[in-house]
């Protein structure tokens, strides 16, 4: 990696710069803003190492640790940064930043919400128990509000075509979630396997829409039964009205009202179906597929 004169190359930010979503240096950061010829990766003052950050402690971490190195990742369509961040002076661990200035306008979803809907499906994971989402928060970064989730390293040997037949148990929990919060991005790259053997899913900034929006690689299973062990633990969330009382308390304040009634109506509808829906071909199909 070629640095700016004056600027200290660290085994931190080579690893920063060698992680699997940050390959390729980008050439913009939101607003039009230049990033420097680094890539935008503001240089830790010192060369810490690397920890590994459990989903029990991530969440603190993510809120408490500051931020000490960025570098845009130039895929999809929105602005995305893996940052580099502090631990307690434990060393330093790496995430997802998705700023709310850097989401591109949608017409078909309210402007600036994409991050809200990162940290709700993330709530509706923790409530279900399934799927595997990494810890998300949202807090202040180097260009604003947005989300920060943790990062999950993951194996690069293995993509979802390599691993769909391995892992149906997992990818059925992760296309009833899809059903649910109504996702309308499940494209392949979105399903990734963890060098912890962990099968996590990402990216749910289209999500919770009022109206049908499913799109998804996930077509495995349609006209299938639901498994039962996932309809008996929806049953039991619906039938505990302190449950449910806490799951729309939780999610108010990233949720429109109407976006949470809808929600809940999907799991009714999904307790009388007990079915994966048929899919058209036409609609509910991402692009891309990865």
């Amino acid at each position: 990696m070629r640095g700016k004169p004056g600027y200290t190359r660290t085994s931190s930010l080579e690893r920063l710069a060698d992680t699997p979503l940050a390959r390729r240096r980008g050439k913009h950061h939101p607003r039009g803003e230049e990033t420097r010829g680094d890539g935008g990766i503001t240089p830790p003052q010192s060369d810490e190492r690397i920890i590994a950050v459990s989903p029990e402690e991530a969440a603190s971490l993510l809120e408490q640790g500051e931020i000490v190195a960025h570098q845009v990742v130039p895929t999809g369509s929105n602005y995305t940064f893996i940052v580099l961040m502090s631990a307690d002076g434990r060393g330093q661990f790496l995430a997802v930043y998705k700023p709310q200035r850097g989401e591109r306008p949608l017409w078909d979803f309210p402007h600036g919400t994409l991050h809200q809907r990162e940290r709700a499906a993330f709530t509706v994971s923790c409530h279900l128990g399934w799927p595997n989402i990494p810890v998300t928060i949202i807090r202040d970064g180097p260009f604003g509000l947005g989300s920060v989730q943790l990062y999950v390293p993951i194996r690069e040997d293995a993509d979802f075509f390599a691993f769909r037949a391995r892992r149906r148990r997992e990818l059925m929990e992760i296309a009833l979630f899809d059903l649910l919060v109504n996702n309308a991005d499940r494209k392949g790259g979105h399903c990734l396997l963890g060098t912890d053997g962990r099968l996590w899913a990402i990216d749910h900034g289209l999500t919770f829409h009022v109206d049908p929006k499913l799109r998804t690689i996930l077509w495995d299973y349609c006209g299938e039964p639901v498994p039962e062990p996932l309809l008996e633990k929806l049953q039991t969330l619906r039938e505990d009205e302190n449950r449910c009382r806490q799951l729309r308390e939780a999610l108010e304040p990233d949720l429109e009202a109407a976006e949470i009634e809808a929600f809940f109506c999907r799991i009714d509808r999904i307790l009388k179906v007990r079915r994966y829906p048929d899919l058209d071909p036409d609609r509910n199909v991402p692009w891309p597929p990865m």
